[in-house]
């Protein structure tokens, strides 16, 4: 009886964010129909399937007084990612036109939901502009999360959204909030994010995108996926002012977005200059900017203000895991290129749309290591770990050091079993940077895209790329025998 009940509530709730997905078909169908592309079967076939099947099952597991519990929380997050992602694929499935396989949708919609920016298309200039615009929407909508956006409504349907959101949220310290209640809280980030999202579009078509290129750019830019409406990327407009543009809002959109929140209720900019991480992530950054730089110029590539602008371009795409590139990136000097997929693992900040292990796992982790350097060398000292004025407890830092753990772990187990398939070394380890990292540049044999990977090896890295957007914990979770014991 308790498992069926617990089950009930699963798929309520998930045919209920399942009917809230659905209505994200609507923009590109509408765009769809006025430019008279046939793509619009394609979202019109979607929109039905999912509206139909998730309004029937959410009306045929109607419930009362349901408390939502730890485990629920875990499950549905999973589930619905799964769900998440088909759906997202079915557009371009169900459109003839470009006869794309159900391996490469699936790749294509994981990819767009999970802000990888990863693509199995290697010409995406001719593709109709509303599968240009649902690339860049899927992006948009994955980059916070649709959970976020989800429970800022449960509350009219009588269900707690707390469990959601601390499954959802990236970081270690998923209890923290910005506002008491939780829809507030998924309010104000999305309002966040949508200000974030309206800025970048003007800042490009004042830097001279056209407006659709600009509003594409506009919205994966700041949920840093990486989709862009030209094969060559960024690269396409050989513009300075772009690439500017590019660059500083791949690193604003790495900032934590509770920062950008009580920023504007203050009205200050002290938050910004109190947050540890913030300084550590934008130090690392600039660290690695420079390197980039002086081995770009260097190569002899390019002078040096050229190579300054491209540097912080691809470096703040990179390390941020946006995934927007130049169009000679794979022309760089190896080492160059391995530097930035190795960044990538770095990420920015916890609370923002990025991928990676995030800035302030690896501050805790440098804190710790000079801790315990400094305690060897004064065995009877006492001292604390602290991020900032906030002490940091052991529970946090076991947290930090299992995470940092099973990610290099499953990166492992990732490049070997593409090493497996066939792939070299630099081409396996660069394609699960690209995807577990959710950043979506590869290299070698990926570095002109990823339709050229066997099927096997797009469903694995459609599997790196969830465990990469989930942080894991989730997932895994799932598979532990203690999770079903009632």
């Amino acid at each position: 009886m308790y498992i069926s009940t617990r089950f009930r509530i699963v798929i309520h709730l998930c045919a209920f964010l399942v009917v809230l997905y659905s209505l994200t078909m609507i923009p590109p169908m509408i765009l769809a129909l006025v430019e008279k592309e046939r793509s619009l079967f394609g979202f019109l076939y979607t929109f039905i399937i999912t509206f139909t099947l998730g309004s029937v099952c959410w009306a045929l597991t109607g419930r009362s007084n349901i408390q939502l519990e730890t485990r629920d929380g875990f499950i549905i997050i999973v589930l619905f990612w799964l769900l998440f992602s088909v759906i997202s694929a079915m557009p371009l499935w169900l459109d003839d036109s470009y006869k794309v396989s159900l391996a490469d949708a699936i790749f294509e919609g994981v990819s767009g939901i999970t802000t990888t920016g990863a693509s199995i298309f290697n010409d995406v200039s001719h593709l109709p502009k509303s599968i240009l615009y649902y690339r860049a929407q899927l992006n948009f909508v994955g980059g916070l999360g649709v959970i976020v956006l989800a429970v800022a409504v449960l509350p009219l349907l009588g269900i707690g959204g707390m469990k959601l959101y601390k499954s959802e949220m990236p970081g270690p310290f998923k209890e923290e909030r910005l506002t008491p209640r939780l829809a507030d809280t998924a309010k104000s980030l999305w309002l966040t994010y949508l200000l974030l999202g309206g800025a970048c579009t003007i800042a490009y078509k004042l830097a001279g995108m056209p407006f659709f290129d600009a509003l594409c750019h506009g919205l994966s830019t700041v949920s840093l996926g990486g989709f862009s409406t030209r094969t060559e990327s960024i690269g396409f407009y050989n513009s300075y002012a772009i690439e500017l543009v590019a660059g500083a809002f791949s690193l604003l959109s790495a900032i934590n977005f509770t920062l950008y929140f009580v920023a504007l209720a203050r009205r200050s900019i002290t938050p910004f200059l109190k947050s540890a991480e913030l300084r550590f992530f934008l130090m690392v950054a600039s660290i690695i900017i420079l390197i980039i730089t002086l081995e770009v110029w260097r190569a002899g590539m390019y002078a040096l203000p050229a190579s300054f602008v491209h540097a912080f371009f691809l470096t703040s795409s990179m390390i941020t895991d946006n995934g927007l590139a130049t169009g000679d990136y794979a022309s760089w000097p190896v080492h160059t290129i391995v530097l930035l997929l190795s960044a990538s693992f770095f990420g920015g900040c916890v609370g923002s749309t990025c991928g990676g292990i995030k800035a302030l796992r690896f501050l805790v982790l440098f804190k710790q290591t000079r801790h315990e350097v400094h305690q060897l060398a004064h065995p009877r000292a006492v001292m604390s770990i602290r991020v900032g004025n906030s002490p940091v407890n052991d529970r946090v830092l076991r947290s930090v050091w299992s995470f940092f753990f099973l990610y290099v772990v499953c990166t492992c187990f990732f490049i070997w079993m593409l090493n497996l398939q066939g792939y070299d070394l630099l081409t396996s380890f660069a394609t699960v940077a690209a995807c577990i990292n959710n950043m979506g540049l590869g290299f070698g044999e990926t570095a002109a895209g990823f339709g050229t990977l066997s099927d096997s090896a797009k469903y694995l890295m459609c599997a790196a790329m969830l465990l990469g957007r989930l942080e894991i914990y989730p997932v895994l979770i799932l598979f532990s025998r203690t999770f079903w014991r009632s």
